[in-house]
């Protein structure tokens, strides 16, 4: 008999919880928990992006569901993108109700963003891709960013369906760049007890698997899978990164 686990799924930058849905399905009909926060400013959340000047602000509604769980529960909490930060962030504050971090093409750095070589994944190298907003004036740097419509399926969605470009094209919010900007993490005496597994994705033209590998390689996870997708695997792949997630919960024996 299976036993259901509690999922939580966190969105990368300008996207919601609406990016899970394929994946928040079938783990629901299956029996499972799945939570799935809008992070400040994002999707459904009525924050401006623009006026959200720190991460604790932008991951507060993370922390809102994770503050409230009950004594003893545990989750597989699970981070897309720049939905790494907070898992990351999460890791560092609530050790003992995770009982595994999954990263999917997640930004896993133990400590936030230490150097340069970190700081590529949050640097814009092709400004002529984005729109950006400038709430403190254009003599300043810019409050948000979002990926201009005509590329968002060349860089974001390249596998995906086209259904899938159309509704993200409707729903992508522009994100708080000062908040996620230098984002550094004070390291938890806990840190190295919440399992952590990295799920690569090897057609992505965000974070290449050069990238990928970097974060591999600075802070080992136990375990890393592949999948053959765009950054968008819950659209493209929703299925394999299904399967990989639940093997994930059968692995912890959290699952039969």
């Amino acid at each position: 008999m299976r036993k259901s686990s509690h999922f939580v799924l966190v969105h990368g930058a300008s996207h919601g919880a609406w990016c899970w849905y394929k994946i928040r399905t079938v783990l629901e009909c299956i029996g499972h928990k799945v939570s799935c926060p809008d992070l400040r400013g994002s999707g459904a959340d009525a924050g401006d992006p623009n006026h959200i000047m720190s991460f604790q602000e932008y991951n507060q509604p993370l922390d809102d569901i994770l503050a409230a769980l009950p004594t003893g529960e545990k989750i597989i909490l699970v981070g897309h993108s720049a939905g790494g930060l907070s898992v990351m962030e999460a890791i560092r504050k609530y050790p003992a109700t995770i009982q595994v971090a999954v990263f999917v093409a997640g930004i896993m750095l133990k400590n936030g963003f230490q150097n340069h070589q970190d700081m590529a994944f949050v640097t814009v190298k092709e400004p002529n891709l984005f729109e950006f907003g400038y709430h403190h004036g254009h003599d300043h740097p810019p409050t948000s960013a979002i990926l201009k419509k005509e590329f968002q399926r060349q860089i974001l969605f390249n596998n995906s369906p086209l259904e899938d470009c159309t509704l993200a094209a409707m729903m992508l919010r522009p994100f708080p760049t000062i908040a996620l900007r230098d984002k550094k993490i004070s390291e938890g005496n806990d840190v190295e007890k919440v399992a952590r597994v990295y799920i690569k994705t090897m057609h992505d033209n965000i974070y290449s698997k050069e990238m990928q590998e970097y974060l591999i390689q600075q802070w080992p996870p136990a375990e890393v899978y592949e999948i053959a997708t765009d950054h968008s695997p819950m659209f493209s792949a929703h299925l394999d990164l299904l399967a990989l997630l639940l093997k994930v919960a059968t692995n912890l024996g959290l699952s039969d």
